[in-house]
């Protein structure tokens, strides 16, 4: 479920970041080890959720339990990961569809 709730979050972001990954400043992109890195040690953050996006970029949100705070990136195929928005109050959920027929 919590994977389910996760991937929720990264798919309203998915096909706009992979889109926008190109035009990312490249201080915001670095190889996936050392972003991994950074996130980890310096925001205590863990990968949460992955999807793929177009043209075969990998989407993930990342998250610390500890502080919520939250970040998703993009790594596109030739391994550079860029940050594409990040935040805090990260909330595990874990919601059921609405009955089929229903318009709410």
């Amino acid at each position: 479920m919590k994977a389910a709730l996760n991937m929720t979050i990264g798919l309203g972001l998915m096909v706009l970041a992979a889109q926008d990954v190109a035009a990312q400043q490249a201080r915001n992109c670095a190889p996936r080890d050392a972003v991994v890195e950074r996130l980890a040690s310096n925001y205590g953050e863990t990968r949460q959720s992955i999807g793929l996006g177009s043209q075969g970029a990998v989407v993930e949100t990342f998250a610390s339990d500890d502080t919520g705070s939250w970040t998703i990136t993009v790594t596109m195929p030739n391994g550079m990961t860029c940050l594409v928005a990040s935040g805090q109050s990260f909330e595990e959920l874990a919601e059921v569809l609405p009955p089929e027929g229903n318009d709410a």
